[in-house]
């Protein structure tokens, strides 16, 4: 595959990080015009009380709205375990297209049948605007965007290289966080780590990395913006030299470790809607299932 690389475009991008799930968002603007887009999106939940609320999508609705702002795009770079996305309430609210990779049928195939969907649920992707497919572009302004297909972490994870900068979902994280686990259904540590080396050996040295998550090991202050060159240099798991074979057998043995995410049963069931939410009973309250005999 040959990507349309056009780094002459510094982009503007302003991270939010909500503190609950350590998502970092994004709202990434072209330069030359008021056009933008907004990068995984947080619908807030309290999981314990039964409540959603919106209070981290409204800060990118009030920032977007105070620099008279024009939303085009609404870009998930995977079906997130960890957080809801709020993509469809920013939409009601400020316009925009809905976009994820295509992959995302295999994801929804697959939790469709977890969560005993039924037949009614829709595993062709149509909840959403647009099904990204590897290599292809959209414009946001001025700017061409292109889509890297790099799954490995799900079946459906997507980078986005928008002028200078990719977001690069749960692939990568910084450098002294190495990577995501692989251990997920569809997820593959051997897929993942080839999805790494593209995006180091594709893309230029100065492109700046944009990260979904940050969880400041060993103490640090929670950072989201790095480079190809330092991520080849310093990234804990997949930096020059290490390979394939040992990056494998880390990843399986550190999965194997790790308790399922918090949120992971109400962000699956929602994401793979597109963000939105099951429809309402009788009584007007909408529900969300909890197996209870495993994902």
């Amino acid at each position: 595959m040959t990507y349309p690389i056009n780094f002459s475009v510094k982009a503007d991008v302003v991270a939010f990080f909500e503190k609950d799930t350590n998502t970092i968002s994004y709202v990434v603007r072209d330069p030359q015009s008021a056009s933008c887009a907004i990068i995984d999106s947080v619908m807030d939940i309290d999981y314990a009380a039964g409540r959603i609320s919106y209070t981290s999508a409204d800060q990118l609705i009030a920032y977007i709205r105070a620099n008279n702002l024009t939303l085009e795009w609404l870009i998930e770079t995977h079906a997130h375990a960890d957080h809801l996305s709020a993509a469809p309430y920013i939409q009601d609210k400020l316009g925009g297209k809905i976009g994820i990779g295509e992959h995302i049928t295999t994801v929804q195939e697959v939790f469709g049948k977890v969560f005993n969907e039924g037949t009614k649920f829709q595993r062709d992707g149509s909840q959403f605007d647009r099904l990204f497919k590897d290599g292809d572009t959209y414009s946001i302004g001025s700017m061409t965007a292109f889509v890297m297909y790099t799954p490995g972490h799900t079946p459906a994870c997507t980078t986005h290289v928008i002028g200078d900068a990719a977001f690069v979902g749960d692939t990568l994280f910084m450098p002294d966080g190495g990577t995501a686990r692989a251990d997920f259904p569809g997820g593959d540590a051997r897929v993942l780590f080839r999805s790494t080396r593209k995006i180091l050996e594709m893309l230029p040295l100065g492109a700046r990395l944009f990260m979904c998550h940050d969880y400041g090991p060993n103490g640090r202050d929670i950072k989201w913006e790095t480079t190809v060159a330092d991520e080849r240099v310093h990234n804990i798991h997949v930096g020059d030299g290490i390979s394939e074979d040992d990056f494998v057998k880390m990843r399986e043995a550190r999965d194997a470790t790790l308790g399922m995410p918090r949120l992971i049963v109400p962000s699956l069931q929602v994401n793979i809607r597109a963000g939105h939410l099951p429809e309402p009973d009788d009584s007007g309250k909408r529900f969300l299932k909890v197996p209870v005999d495993g994902l």
